[in-house]
């Protein structure tokens, strides 16, 4: 912080206004003042942006005349000559009434008009977000076509198109000024978290869809590109305060602050500098899903609950495997094991609100340095550090509180007219975080042991039993004692043990999460354009290292660093023809990481612009992209309490060991077979021995009343190590105007191979996993040992990471319309439809995980110029109930409804912007992540001054 404050006293302490300049405003054909508006002198990289009177001031060349370039989104762009410095400069800009002619960059590479894009694009501008009725822009992205956002925490947001949405994303992108924010460690994307602010937006753009061939493996569903604003064209102090409101039936209403300032100034026409800083705290949506979807309509008075937001509850044993144990001691008569029920009893566990303060941080504060040696855009170096850091909830196989997490990245990029090179690092920290599910088990046990807690469940059974309870009371009876000094929630002596666990990353006694990972990024392009004419050639090229450093709790780095290197190449050729109405582009890449062999990702497109104004393009084209899996696919060794996450990397899986205990079982030879009270089990049991799951449970469910039968459905697992995904992606698309309607139109269709996905196995302790093993073999035989491994309890449940082979297919449709009517009001909407196929009857134990509603619609209402100074949206989505699919749970998200609205008022003299607005003001709550909490209202007021 000091450093910060450092940096803005240089800002202030600099800035001069003693300089020529020339002033002037912007206004529409019906004489409304254009906020937003660039201007920029003709050959100069200087420039200023319209405040929200429409006015302007510009330092100005000592020499006259110069030209001024004036360009808005939504306007023709007009060059005004300057003749006078006295003389203020009025322009009228004339309206285009369409989006189809904003420029955009992330397409292709290079600059081209939304309509000649070979690819479907949505763009989020500084207008749009002025417009937003939605609390952040972050938030507002969601309103954008094919954009599917997944909540697990108000600070951590998970965007995603087209299909097998996860809040941890690893096929989606999110690039900020060039940089990939996804996690070190995980490489998926937190959000916004270390992203940028909302009043140094300059544009973001979003390509659905497999990217692969120019942005590389990881650009899979999706990429999204966030650019900030030069200070050598958007100077000036700007600054934002919100203040609100956020209610939700579990929390209740709850105070929540967001502010930001950003300063930038440009020195000369060679040197300029910017920083930002933001805030935003509040109080998280409450998590209190308490269903068990394991026994559905079962509560907590069910013997083996397992709620979804409940932890502690995973520890479970078979209370007749207990009694067994207690009788072999000696402490209970042998015939009283006949009277314990042969089933699981699990512990009783703490909620989610008593395992988190549920309080949401977050800062962000970047600050970069730009040098243009030559005065203008032809060459330009910039040094840029982002800082972000904050307390979220992250879902992945358990739910994760991120407390004090802390992430960096800093960057040093030389870029002129036609080419870029970059080089940047990515750091984080995992600060206090922790695992909520092993906070609650290892709580449990500083009380009281599972062992202790388990024996005296039974023992007190067995009593309650003889003195004629039912087995419901004598259930209830067994609890009560076993939890004799449970530690309450909100006492000291619960606040001790809980701060003692999550400061430990011992997972046999703590839940701290540990983590120091680091990435090491360049990359490179250059356009030959002005070198080869009658073809635009570019190249370019990435090289990426990874440095895993969870320290042994999360991957299997506990002797040291694990690195990880790809690199990748790329090539594309873009060529006009037919007075240029047709638009040809060929692109293809290379890439290659540690692993796996090189894969090429080649595509293929087409534009064609018909109309003797060009105003109705026809686009298509053919990519096949590939995946690479992630290190998490390759290098975790994470131990989640149910299961293990164990990645397929060979050395991974000889570096992951345990030592676990073995129960004698019945007949009682579980120690004789496993060689010993315990058995080291590593990550090649787990693929080379082991059942699925899925049939395990079947087992279990028949084993009591027909044990041979159930046997016969016992199935190996058959798991592959993990390899590339692939993708053929084929993609159709139209935009025009039709009087005065612009549509945007596309469809798509995925066919995906080697699907990458989970895979839950069960592997025992001993014997050998077979299909439909004898269960009369007697116990020579490895089949029948497994089986008895099976119903002793030993046994070791892992989450593989693998492929299937079946083939899944993906097909999708979204329309677009947009349109004035009478005046300014706006009116917008959007439709999708998506849906997958896959033969699950072919593989039932795997995962696809599409987790996407089949019809979604969104629609818009607004006007900016509703009365002088006056503006107002609003805005709805609607989607369909779907099947989520995660390592944390199963079950159906409901269909939602969701409106938002916003009015705005314009204070010319203050140079400032008042918002009022409301999230979801219809009131109902709903979900987007199945085990997170449910989204309620949010309620604001903002202040945006000089935006």
């Amino acid at each position: 912080m000091k450093i910060y404050y450092f940096i803005l006293t240089l800002f202030f302490c600099s800035i001069s206004f003693a300089q020529t300049s020339i002033s002037g405003s912007v206004k529409d054909t019906k004489n409304e003042p254009i906020p937003g508006v660039n201007i920029k002198i003709s050959g100069e990289s200087l420039g200023a942006i319209t405040d929200a009177n429409g006015k302007f001031a510009l330092k100005a060349p000592a020499k006259l005349p110069f030209t001024i370039e004036v360009s808005s989104i939504g306007f023709a762009t007009q060059k005004v000559q300057v003749t006078s410095l006295s003389k203020k400069v009025e322009v009228v800009l004339q309206s285009e009434d369409t989006k189809l002619d904003d420029i955009v960059v992330s397409a292709s590479r290079t600059p081209e008009r939304v309509k000649e894009s070979p690819v479907t694009i949505e763009r989020m501008t500084i207008k749009d977000i002025k417009k937003s009725a939605s609390p952040s822009f972050y938030d507002g992205l969601e309103n954008l076509k094919e954009v599917q956002m997944n909540t697990s925490s108000m600070s951590f947001k998970s965007i995603n198109t087209r299909g097998f949405a996860t809040v941890a994303n690893t096929r989606f992108m999110q690039l900020v000024d060039g940089m990939d924010n996804s996690s070190p460690l995980l490489n998926f994307v937190i959000g916004n978290m270390i992203g940028v602010s909302e009043i140094d937006v300059q544009s973001v753009e979003l390509l659905p869809g497999a990217s692969s061939a120019l942005y590389g493996a990881n650009a899979f569903n999706g990429i999204l590109f966030m650019n900030s604003k030069s200070p050598f064209t958007s100077q000036g102090i700007s600054a934002y305060v919100k203040y609100g409101q956020t209610t939700q039936k579990a929390a209740g209403t709850n105070d929540y602050a967001d502010y930001g300032v950003r300063i930038a100034h440009a020195f000369d026409s060679h040197f300029a500098a910017k920083a930002n800083f933001t805030f935003l705290k509040g109080t998280d949506w409450f998590a209190t899903d308490y269903r068990d979807l394991n026994n559905p309509g079962k509560d907590r008075s069910f013997y083996n609950y397992n709620g979804l937001n409940v932890y502690g509850d995973e520890a479970t044993t078979n209370i007749k495997g207990v009694g067994q144990t207690l009788a072999g001691m000696g402490l209970i008569p042998a015939s009283a094991v006949n009277l314990l029920p042969n089933y699981n009893v699990s512990r009783t566990g703490y909620n989610e609100t008593d395992l988190t303060d549920n309080k949401v941080r977050n800062t962000k504060i970047d600050f970069s340095l730009h040098f243009r040696p030559l005065g203008n855009e032809k060459l330009e170096l910039i040094w840029q550090s982002k800082f972000g850091f904050g307390n979220a909830v992250y879902q992945g196989a358990n739910r994760y509180y991120l407390n004090d997490f802390f992430m960096q990245q800093h960057k040093l990029e030389v870029k002129g007219k036609n080419f870029f090179v970059r080089g940047y690092t990515t750091t984080e920290d995992g600060g206090q975080s922790y695992d909520m599910l092993f906070t609650a088990l290892n709580v449990n046990r500083a009380w009281k042991s599972d062992s202790t807690w388990f024996g005296q469940y039974a023992g007190q059974y067995i009593s309650s039993t003889l003195g004629g309870a039912t087995p419901e009371q004598a259930h209830a009876a067994a609890r009560v004692v076993a939890d004799t000094g449970r530690l309450i929630p909100g006492t000291d002596a619960f606040k001790a043990a809980f701060n003692k666990v999550i400061a430990d990353p011992n997972v046999l006694t703590g839940s701290k999460l540990v983590d120091n990972s680091k990435i090491y990024h360049s990359d490179a392009n250059y356009n030959f354009k002005d070198l080869i004419k009658p073809v635009e050639i570019q190249v370019g090229g990435s090289f990426r290292q990874y440095q895993l450093n969870s320290h042994g709790r999360i991957y299997t780095d506990a002797e040291g660093p694990i690195f990880y290197n790809e690199y990748g190449i790329y090539t594309q050729a873009q060529k006009k023809l037919m007075e240029d109405r047709l638009k040809l582009t060929g692109s293809v890449r290379y890439d290659k990481s540690k692993n796996f062999d090189g894969n090429f990702s080649p595509r293929l497109s087409a534009v064609y612009s018909a109309g003797s104004q060009k105003a109705h393009t026809f686009r298509g084209s053919f990519q096949t992209g590939f995946r690479n899996p992630s290190t998490q696919d390759q290098y975790i060794g994470f131990n989640v309490g149910s299961a293990v996450l164990i990645g397929s990397a060979p050395d991974n899986l000889t570096r992951f060991t345990e030592t676990l205990p073995v129960s004698n079982g019945v007949p009682a030879i579980g120690q004789a077979l496993a060689g010993g009270p315990t058995k080291v089990m590593t990550g090649e049991n787990a693929y080379t021995n082991s059942y699925t799951a899925s049939s395990v449970q079947a087992f279990a469910a028949l084993a009591g009343s027909n044990p041979v039968a159930a046997a016969a459905l016992l199935r190996k697992s058959n798991a592959t190590y993990v390899k590339p995904e692939t993708v053929k992606a084929f993609d159709l698309g139209y935009r025009g105007q039709i009087k005065k309607i612009s549509f945007d139109v596309n469809m798509y269709y995925n066919i995906y191979n080697d699907f990458l996905g989970n895979l839950t196995v069960v592997a025992p302790y001993y014997g050998t996993a077979v299909d439909s093993p004898s269960i009369t073999a007697g116990p020579t035989d490895t089949g029948f040992q497994s089986i008895h491994a099976i119903t002793s309890g030993n046994t070791r449940a892992y989450q593989l990471y693998t492929n299937t082979d079946i083939e899944i297919k993906s097909i999708g449709f979204g329309i677009g319309v947009n349109r004035k009517v009478y005046g300014n009001y706006e009116v917008g909407a959007n439709y999708n439809y998506a849906q997958f196929d896959f033969d699950q009857a072919k593989d039932p134990s795997f995962e696809a995980g599409f987790n996407t509603p089949k019809h979604r619609v969104k629609v818009s209402f607004g006007n900016e110029k509703l009365f002088k100074n006056f503006g107002f949206n609003v805005s709805g989505r609607w989607n369909t109930g779907y099947l989520w699919q995660s390592s944390f749970a199963d079950g159906m998200i409901d269909a939602a409804t969701v409106v938002d609205a916003q009015i705005n008022y314009a204070i010319p003299k203050l140079k400032s912007v008042l918002k009022l607005g409301a999230a979801n003001i219809g009131g109902k709550e709903y979900q987007q992540v199945l085990g997170a909490g449910l989204i309620g209202q949010q309620y604001f007021a903002s202040l945006t001054i000089n935006p």
